[in-house]
């Protein structure tokens, strides 16, 4: 597999690959199905005297996207304590405030100091005067295809475009026709920004604006594929571990062919 690196940093992963499209969509299954995160599963209420109800700070809270260091958590029903839960399968955090206030993640207590809120400034609820809460909440492994609160980001793919140019005489049109910019004019010439080729979602505007002297089609044998993380995991994580879970029900697939 032939793969080329255009943008990576801690939430975006942007590569092309000559990848058949079944593949990449594979891929992007593995990733939004089967990669697993921690997020909060069940809460205990001590106290709540908020205007909202136990369910909705519950609701709120699974939905908040936890750092998530892979290798030191196990699933519960694989876990040595066969489900019994510990500290390799689950995390507490802890919540205790007394309003008026407004109350974030960053509040929350967690037992392991890798295990967080990723974004801290999120709000959980607001507190009057004398109102107070207390829970206590466990946070356990899981995958997307369980429930969506397990999803480590979201991915997609398109083909890679082919762009081609001939006997253009209104460049000033096709330039201002497209909107991500892909065109520019050196010399009274239209030239194609090579660096953004890659943002051209095959809208055909400057089909339309060329009147047959621009063309567009999708290269078959080329994948751009893109990644962005919910904050749980690095985007080369996400991937790595995608990659590893497909070869490990391959291997799987393949035992169960040979018995």
């Amino acid at each position: 597999m032939k793969m080329e690196s255009i943008h990576v940093d801690k939430e975006t992963l942007i590569f092309t690959a000559d990848i058949e499209d079944w593949y990449a969509n594979l891929l992007r299954r593995c990733i939004l199905r089967e990669v697993p995160t921690l997020a909060i599963e069940d809460i205990e209420f001590k106290k709540n005297d908020s205007s909202l109800y136990d369910e909705i700070i519950a609701h709120r809270l699974g939905l908040m996207p936890l750092t998530t260091p892979l290798r030191d958590y196990n699933f519960k029903e694989t876990c040595a304590c066969k489900g019994a839960g510990c500290s390799h399968c689950t995390v507490k955090l802890t919540l205790k405030e007394k309003g008026p206030k407004m109350v974030y993640a960053k509040h929350m207590k967690s037992a392991d100091p890798k295990v967080n809120p990723v974004f801290e400034d999120t709000p959980i609820v607001k507190l009057g005067k004398e109102q107070k809460i207390e829970f206590e909440a466990v946070a356990v492994l899981g995958n997307g295809k369980e429930h969506a609160k397990w999803s480590p980001g979201h991915c997609f793919y398109k083909y890679a475009p082919e762009i081609k140019i001939t006997g253009v005489k209104n460049p000033e049109e096709i330039v201002k026709a497209c909107p991500k910019n892909i065109f520019k004019i050196e010399g009274n010439k239209l030239i194609i920004v090579e660096k953004k080729i890659i943002d051209c979602h095959l809208c055909n505007a400057c089909v339309e604006a060329g009147k047959g002297t621009v063309a567009i089609n999708e290269d078959k044998d080329k994948i751009i594929f893109y990644l962005e993380s919910f904050g749980q995991m690095k985007c080369k994580d996400i991937l790595l571990n995608a990659i590893q879970t497909f070869e490990d029900k391959l291997d799987e697939l393949q035992k169960l062919v040979k018995t």
